[in-house]
């Protein structure tokens, strides 16, 4: 197939009409930037669940149980620590400051519920309001409150599990405890609902009951927990700008010139703006894992840019003209550059199968981006070169040197030549030596585990030191008192979770409540009990409260209880009528829907168990209930999301492998026509994709919803290098013998190599700044791609085009002369 035309076509424009072609790409630029204004961000770990069965569940439970969403409840918590929290002084500061907060009118107090109102109701059981409540306790003597507490732990559950794990009865005394603080939100406010995330309304609440406890007392020995920071806007904030200065310090390097460190850098500013203003037109959301996205182009750019500078000095140097130099540099670059953009497309593209969200964002963006990237280097940046460089023939602009990056009597070219040296001596042992380290790598490698938890989205509590040494506009948080707060209640109280069962069926039917009673009998390890059957909240629970307190209620239950078990089975609209008439409507709407048609059941099971063994207990007793039911809650939405990272990983890994295969196998049988180039070139890769994993294993890091990705993104940065090395062997195998076409090939193209791989590997590994623990890990494990398919491109890459053209190419060759024999027979 004869492509050169195109090439052609393109030259002409680079070459011909270069000022046009700037100003055309200047005027693309305008374009794209209007579409950063409208970016929208997302964080936290909602985003990356919001299509799990588990949690759409959790959104029908909020839709058919919130007692009314337009007017819903939030929550704030405090948290109190001392010597002994139940002592006379701690018991009164807690009480005064749910007084101080209740009295806050901006805060819309509609509750406050602590171990302190208990202790205090122990004392006086008449102390309704929080006032005569601080009076009780006033008035009663230590050894009063003592007892009070012991009796406050004999009768009611709720207050231990309001105390740190280590409260002793007998001392009556703890060294923390918890208090909530319940918020009216108001119209369209939205609730807390689950991993989503608390809601902020009312508006600064956090700040506004920090001022109450502070008030109230200089000592106060509570602190508010407020929500979790968004550590994504302040991940760039400081990420960026160090980037940016490494990038810029390592172009210089490679460049060693102003004007076209200058263009290089225009490249990769225009690469990004194309990129985002491209998110912002379409609506795709900044999330977390796009700030993968610009190291990954600016990569990926610096590579392009490096190469063509690089390619057209070689010319160059040799007195060729500005405009024969650039023909020859594109006629090279542009089909590697083709080559790489595609199946490093073709990368990004498989995360598009993915289960969440946020990486099928990552993979349109960042295929998108690539896209971006070859024509702004392929293009504006090859016409840029020459419009400046026929400018310096006319005006006196300073030029610092234009010899290409590494020769092969330099330092660096000679290192560069240890790969060839090896293939020249001994290529077929060097290559079993590589696939049986590579095997064994592998058994390895697939021991890496996976993980899925609220922790890869929390930044530390402390941020590093040496962070704090940055300018003022762009330093992070010394600490961050969510996390903070939020580690020491993981330490110091007994995790108590819940399973949300959101049941679908005829509730109206006489045996609607008995089975839904009956699935909670001999509940597995993870439910907590009430003797033989499994501690829940459900509308069942709610008509036997009822019965105990309300005569008249007792009535209509036993009047439709035809087997005497104290649940309701024959009549159940009349009994659902007279509930809500004596709970109220909103009680029964929390756990039963207006129209009959579901129900929530709410089992309380083991914090401390493994995610798993709750969700697999869970869809135990969701079997049980012989209607249509969905378990959810924190632990199964974050079990099945787990489920789905070493699913996602595989998927797109084997999709990326094959797809990348295919592509580079149909490209080089239409470029060269020697499709076998195609597997020679993905062979480096697959070496880089295991010492990858091997290397996470090693490092004990564990696949997550970030950085699932990985593996695709190894495929696609690393074909970038050994594109270039190959598509560049056969340009000098075209002109020269085996050896000195392979070392003119590593040491001339492995300079840009070098060059590019520095650039990469600082200005990505940059991201282990990153105060998103996931996003830190996440740049060094692309940085560690790419070192890695560098080091496979030049030291293993040559060996196997040795082997390539000793036992492929001949019989390609001696194939296609037969074919050509047999065709000038007939």
């Amino acid at each position: 197939m004869n492509y050169q035309w195109l090439i052609d076509r393109v030259d002409h424009y680079i070459v011909d009409y270069s000022r046009t072609v700037v100003i055309v790409f200047l005027l693309a630029t305008v374009v794209f930037s209007g579409g950063l204004g409208s970016i929208e961000t997302e964080s936290g770990q909602q985003q990356f669940i919001e299509d799990l069965p588990s949690f759409q569940a959790l959104e029908d439970v909020q839709r058919d149980f919130g007692a009314t969403f337009s007017q819903v409840s939030t929550t704030t918590t405090l948290v109190q620590s001392d010597q002994n929290v139940l002592s006379k002084p701690a018991l009164l500061d807690m009480l005064r400051t749910q007084e101080q907060v209740a009295e806050s009118d901006p805060l819309r107090v509609e509750d406050t519920s602590s171990a302190a109102q208990t202790v205090a109701l122990t004392l006086d059981p008449d102390a309704t309001t929080t006032e005569e409540q601080i009076r009780a306790v006033e008035r009663a003597t230590p050894g009063e409150i003592d007892r009070a507490v012991r009796r406050a732990a004999d009768r009611r559950e709720s207050f231990r599990s309001q105390l740190s794990t280590d409260f002793n009865r007998r001392s009556a005394s703890a060294s923390a405890t918890e208090a909530t603080v319940t918020h009216r939100a108001g119209p369209g406010a939205g609730s807390e609902g689950g991993p989503g995330g608390a809601s902020e309304f009312p508006a600064n609440k956090k700040e506004r009951i920090d001022r109450i406890v502070r008030a109230e007392t200089s000592g106060s020995t509570i602190r508010v927990l407020g929500t979790a920071p968004d550590t994504t806007t302040t991940t760039l904030t400081v990420v960026l700008p160090i980037a940016l200065v490494l990038i810029v310090i390592m172009l210089a390097v490679a460049y060693r010139d102003l004007v076209d460190l200058l263009i290089g850098l225009a490249g990769i500013i225009m690469t990004l703006i194309w990129t985002f203003g491209f998110i912002g037109l379409v609506g795709i959301p900044f999330a977390v894992l796009l700030i993968a996205v610009p190291p990954i182009l600016i990569a990926v750019g610096i590579d392009f840019g490096i190469h063509a500078i690089n390619r057209y000095r070689e010319e160059r140097v040799k007195g060729t003209g500005v405009s024969e130099s650039m023909r020859l540099t594109t006629d090279q670059v542009s089909v590697a550059f083709f080559i790489v953009m595609g199946t490093s497309a073709i990368g990004f593209l498989s995360n598009v199968i993915s289960a969440f969200p946020p990486t099928r964002d990552f993979g349109v963006t960042a295929a998108a981006g690539i896209v971006f990237t070859f024509l702004i280097f392929g293009i504006f940046v090859p016409a840029t070169k020459v419009s400046v460089d026929r400018l310096r023939e006319t005006y006196p602009i300073p030029t610092i040197t234009q010899t290409p990056f590494g020769s092969e009597s330099s330092p660096l070219g000679r290192a560069l030549s240890g790969g060839v040296t090896i293939a020249e001596r001994a290529p077929t042992l060097f290559v079993l030596l590589v696939v049986l380290s590579t095997a064994g790598a592998g058994v390895y490698a697939t021991g890496v585990e996976t993980g899925f938890s609220p922790d890869d989205f929390q930044p530390a509590a402390e941020t590093p030191e040496y962070l704090q040494y940055l300018p003022e506009p762009i330093r992070p948080p010394a600490e961050f008192e969510y996390v903070k707060i939020d580690n020491f209640r993981d330490e110091n109280f007994e995790q108590e979770g819940q399973v949300l069962m959101y049941v679908e069926g005829p509730m109206r039917q006489d045996t609607a409540l008995e089975r839904l009673h009956q699935a909670g009998n001999d509940p597995p390890p993870t439910f907590v009990r009430e003797g033989w059957h499994a501690e829940s909240r459900s509308i069942v629970t709610l008509i036997r409260s009822h019965a105990r307190n309300d005569s008249e209620f007792q009535r209509v239950v036993e009047r439709n209880d035809r087997n005497d078990n104290g649940i309701p089975d024959d009549d159940l609209p009349q009994v659902y009528a007279a509930l809500e008439e004596s709970a109220g409507e909103d009680r029964v709407a929390e756990l039963l829907s207006e129209e009959r048609r579901s129900a929530l059941v709410v089992y309380t099971v083991d914090g401390d168990e493994a995610d798993d063994a709750i969700t697999d207990d869970a869809y135990r007793v969701a079997g049980d209930l012989r209607y249509r039911a969905q378990p959810t809650g924190n632990s199964v939405i974050f079990d099945e999301a787990l489920a789905l990272v070493l699913e996602t990983v595989i998927q797109s890994l084997v999709l990326t492998l094959v797809g990348a295969s295919l592509f580079l196998i149909l490209i080089y049988w239409i470029v060269e026509g020697r499709p076998s180039l195609g597997i020679a070139n993905v062979i480096p890769i697959l070496v880089t994709v295991v010492a990858l994993v091997a290397s996470m294993r090693l490092f004990g890091i564990k696949f997550n919803a970030i950085n699932g990705t990985i593996l695709a993104i190894a495929v696609g940065l690393g074909i970038d290098y050994s594109v270039h090395v190959v598509h560049r062997f056969v340009d000098e195998y075209a002109e020269r013998d085996l050896y000195p076409a392979l070392r003119r090939t590593v040491v001339g193209t492995g300079g840009a190599l070098t060059g590019s791989m520095l650039t990469t590997v600082f200005g990505v590994g940059v991201l282990a700044l990153a105060l998103n623990p996931a996003v830190g890990v996440f740049g060094i494990l692309i940085a560690l791609s790419v070192l890695y398919a560098y080091l496979t491109s030049i030291i293993i890459l040559p060996s196997i085009l040795v082997l390539w053209a000793r036992f492929v190419d001949e019989n390609e060759e001696r194939n296609t002369d037969m074919g050509d024999a047999r065709t000038a027979g007939r």
